[in-house]
C-alpha cells in the first residue's frame, strides 16, 4: 500500500491497478476486497484482480493499456515470460531483504527467526527466477532486539515505497546502474505454513524468541499442555540463576510476570502471555492460577 500511495504522491499515477481478487474473511466468511484494491478504487483508479496472471484474457488486457513499466510490490504470483516482457521498460520488483540473502515468500519473517541485526529492502528489474534479476537500488535498516515481523513490515514497507520512488527517478535521469546478484550469500525464505509456529522446547530460550518475532502476528506460535494446544503470544529469554533446570518444556516456576519454561542448552524461557483454544488471552500469573499448574508438568 505505501508504494502505490507514493507512486500517486509523487505524480505517478498508474494506469492500473493489479492485485488479488476478493476473497471471504472473517467469521462470517463474506467476500472482502484487499485493502490495495479498496484503497485505489478509492482513488478512482482502474483495478484489475486476476486470480491466475497467466490467464490469456488478463494478458490481452493488460497488452492493450500498453504500460511502460510494470512494479511489483508482495503480490504473491510467479511472473510468466510473457508478462515480464510485456511492459516496455520491464518490471521493478521491491522486495524486503538484501538480496541475495532470503528470496522467497517470507524474507522478514525469516530474517528475524535467524536473528540478524540487520535487513533492507531492495529494488530490482525482474527476471523468469525467484527474486533473482539484477539488483538497482538497497537500503539498509536494523532490526529492533524485541522487534515483530508485523511491526519490522510496517517499517520495511515504507523505506521500499521511498526506494521505488528513488529507483524510478534515478532511471529516468540514466543514472541507474543495475548489477547482477553475487552467488555467495544466497539464501530462500520460503511461503510460512502454520506448523513453523509449534515450539521446540529443545532448542535455545532465544532461539525461541526469535521465532516468536519472526512469527508474530502470523502464523504465531503455539506449544501443548496437558494435551490441549496453548498459544504463546510473548515472552522473552531469561536468565536461570536460581531456577532448577527440569527436561526440556517443563515448567520451573513464576518470576515477577513470567511463568518459567525450561529450553535447550540450559536457558530458560519466560512466558507472559498466552492463550488457550476458544480462551481470552491471560497473563502468566492468571494462567498458572487457573490451570493450577505445578511446577515439573510439561509443555510440548
Amino acid at each position: 500500500m505505501p508504494a502505490l500511495q507514493s507512486l500517486c504522491e509523487h505524480g505517478r499515477r498508474p494506469v492500473v491497478v493489479v492485485t488479488q481478487p476478493a476473497r471471504p474473511r472473517g467469521r462470517g466468511r463474506q467476500l472482502r476486497q484487499p485493502p490495495v484494491a479498496e484503497w485505489a478504487m478509492s482513488q478512482r483508479l482502474d483495478v484489475i484482480q486476476p486470480p491466475d496472471v497467466r490467464e490469456t484474457g488478463f494478458l490481452d488486457r493488460l497488452r492493450g493499456l500498453r504500460p511502460g513499466t510494470a512494479v511489483v510490490v508482495a503480490f504473491g504470483q510467479i511472473f510468466p515470460k510473457a508478462l515480464l516482457e510485456l511492459p516496455v521498460h520491464g518490471c521493478i520488483n521491491v522486495h524486503a531483504s538484501l538480496l541475495p540473502r532470503y528470496r522467497g515468500a517470507a524474507p522478514i519473517q525469516a530474517a528475524i527467526i535467524a536473528g540478524d541485526r540487520v535487513t533492507g529492502v531492495t529494488t530490482m528489474r525482474m527476471d523468469e527466477g525467484l527474486d533473482t534479476g539484477p539488483i538497482l537500488l538497497q537500503d539498509e535498516l536494523e532490526i529492533g532486539s524485541e522487534e515483530t515481523a508485523g511491526e519490522l513490515a510496517e517499517r520495511l514497507s515504507s523505506a521500499g515505497a521511498k526506494l521505488l520512488i528513488e529507483t524510478l527517478e534515478e532511471r529516468d535521469r540514466g543514472r541507474l546502474q543495475p548489477r547482477s546478484q553475487p552467488d555467495s550469500g544466497m539464501s530462500l525464505a520460503r511461503r510460512l505454513r502454520r506448523s513453523d509456529g509449534i515450539i521446540d522446547w529443545t532448542a535455545p530460550s532465544r532461539t525461541i524468541f526469535n521465532r516468536l518475532r519472526g512469527l508474530t502476528p502470523w502464523p504465531g506460535v503455539s506449544t501443548t499442555l496437558r494435551g490441549q494446544p496453548v498459544k504463546i503470544l510473548w515472552g522473552r529469554p531469561l536468565s536461570g540463576e536460581g531456577v532448577a533446570g527440569g527436561e526440556s518444556g517443563s515448567f520451573l516456576g513464576v518470576r515477577g510476570e513470567s511463568l518459567l519454561v525450561s529450553c535447550g542448552e540450559d536457558t530458560v524461557f519466560g512466558v507472559e502471555r498466552l492463550q488457550k483454544a476458544g480462551r481470552k488471552a491471560v497473563t502468566a500469573k492468571a494462567f498458572v492460577n487457573g490451570e493450577r499448574l505445578e511446577v515439573g508438568e510439561r509443555f510440548g
